[in-house]
């Protein structure tokens, strides 16, 4: 008698699921779970070894066993592919209906299409998304608010760049042999079977941002996934491509040996700034004060240990003829407040003069009204240029020590940034729970990199007796005390009904789970899944 058994769907009450999950996409998900879902599972279980590692006193360098591949001068990763020669400007956003069109009519060269960190996941939220990444490709895309505005597309659209889910990620709702299917298998084999040959005929191709990678075997991974789907699809090798969000500090001592798994792949890295931050402090939340950081506003892009890592990744990406995309601006603008809009185009644009002047061939922004801003600056230095692949660095030789220099940091917790963090963090799981992954708060777009920094930060100061700039220790009850402040202020802004209405109870739990609780936990998405249908 046979193990296996048919592709089940667990979800219920979304409508036109068998629109998404048909027969030809059905085949392709068994096929992918059932070859790599073994190597996936002993892939996170490595992830575990390197931190039980560092939990006992252990670093990272680079890897001895591949000093070959990065000494080696003569590979390279293939020419751009079409519709990615010119990335200066990528918008990013979740995949409701609104946001898919203003992205895609915002004039920005590529469109993260994002059912990451940018989603919460909910079933509706899954398959509502890749029904509209369809409806896009095809030209019936149209969306009308409840003000009664209609929302069409242009002739002109972006190029489409899908990040699918991290490989720590499960679908609940899709089953093979009993197994829920990894999430990112899931949104990239769906993607490919509905958009892959509508991308094709319009001149470009299926295209993918891959997250939270965590060392070249897990980019090996996915090259695998990759050379499978072609071959199951009948394309041509490197049809599909992928750019690797370089968000994890394991990740940042193999970024050659990310390209060289992904050569006939890749189309480049990315500088994910928010989760690399929350990266290090989940690796090495065991060396105590040594790694330990101030405020997430003294957290900037240019401290030394994150000049190594932006300066490590433009030099390693233009040896290998691949783009390097700068990392977004937190900052968004505003529409009714001249003044605050003027300060955060200003820290926009000096975020992306920044990235243009060390290398970088385009950046990301999370607001159309942002577009202008980022093109003009690499406008600026590109010209007419497509990128920046003829520039090189050779001098730089970023080491260990450099990558890890945290102790660096100037700064120090003040009042303020805990009470800010608790507030983010907060308001950030409500609306993540009601079904929004990308939320403005406090002039800031938040998504759940940026809620991890959040969490993260207060979990270490707690357990490395942090102090406040008063010298008051921050303790789990004062960490009570500013949550029930925070909470109290909610209340007074929206008022008890919509307080009550909202899911501020469900997200204060989940808060107090994922910034107090020890050992610590490693993804809030994963702790904050099960809240949802």
């Amino acid at each position: 008698m046979s193990d296996t058994a048919p592709l089940t769907l667990r979800g219920t009450g979304v409508d036109r699921v068998d629109e998404v999950f048909t027969p030809e996409a059905i085949e392709l998900i068994e096929m992918l779970h059932r070859r790599f879902e073994p190597t996936r599972v002993a892939l996170l279980a490595e992830r575990g070894e390197r931190e039980r590692r560092l939990a006992a006193g252990g670093s990272l360098d680079f890897l001895p066993e591949t000093r070959e591949i990065r000494e080696d001068p003569t590979w390279t990763v293939p020419p751009p592919a079409p519709g990615l020669e010119d990335r200066r400007v990528e918008i990013t956003g979740p995949t409701d209906r609104k946001m898919t069109i203003n992205a895609l009519n915002s004039g920005a060269k590529v469109w993260l299409a994002d059912f990451e960190d940018a989603n919460t996941p909910s079933w509706a939220n899954m398959i509502d998304g890749q029904l509209n990444l369809r409806a896009a490709l095809e030209g019936t895309l149209d969306f009308v608010s409840e003000a009664g505005k209609a929302y069409t597309l242009g002739e002109e659209i972006a190029t489409i760049v899908v990040r699918p889910r991290g490989w720590h990620l499960i679908e609940k709702h899709v089953e093979v042999d009993g197994t829920p299917v990894a999430g990112g298998l899931v949104d990239f084999a769906l993607y490919l079977v509905h958009c892959g040959r509508l991308q094709i005929d319009a001149g470009r191709g299926p295209y993918y941002y891959l997250p939270k990678l965590e060392g070249h075997r897990e980019a090996r991974l996915w090259n695998d996934v990759f050379t499978l789907a072609e071959q199951y699809l009948g394309l041509a090798t490197g049809t599909i491509r992928a750019t690797v969000l370089i968000e994890t500090i394991p990740a940042a001592f193999e970024m050659e040996e990310i390209l060289y798994e992904l050569r006939d792949h890749s189309a480049g890295l990315n500088a994910g700034r928010w989760d690399y931050l929350f990266s290090i402090i989940k690796k090495f939340r065991e060396h105590g004060e040594k790694m330990a950081f101030p405020d997430r506003s003294a957290l900037t892009m240019t401290t030394s240990f994150m000049r190594a890592y932006t300066e490590l990744l433009v030099t390693t990406c233009h040896r290998r003829g691949a783009h390097a995309i700068g990392g977004m601006a937190a900052a968004i603008p505003s529409r009714r407040d001249p003044d605050a809009n003027a300060i955060a185009l200003a820290k926009v644009r000096e975020d992306k003069t920044r990235e243009a002047g060390d290398g970088f061939d385009g950046s990301w922004v999370a607001h159309p009204d942002l577009v202008p801003v980022c093109r003009e600056v690499f406008d600026g230095v590109l010209g007419d240029a497509p990128n920046q692949l003829d520039t090189r660095c050779e001098h730089v030789d970023v080491d260990a020590g450099q990558l890890l220099d945290v102790a660096s940091v100037p700064g120090r917790v003040t009042t303020a940034g805990l009470h800010n963090d608790v507030a983010v963090g907060l308001r950030y799981l409500e609306s993540w729970l009601r079904g929004s992954g990308a939320v403005a708060i406090f002039g800031l777009m938040e998504d759940a990199a940026t809620a991890e920094i959040s969490r993260s930060l207060i979990w270490q100061w707690v357990h490395t007796g942090a102090r406040l700039e008063d010298d008051t220790a921050i303790t789990p009850e004062l960490i009570d005390t500013v949550i029930t402040e925070q909470l109290d202020r909610v209340r007074g802004e929206i008022g008890e009904e919509a307080f009550a209405a909202g899911r501020w109870t469900d997200a204060e739990a989940l808060f107090r789970h994922v910034a107090l609780t020890d050992p610590f936990v490693d993804f809030l998405t994963v702790a904050a899944y099960d809240s949802l249908d």
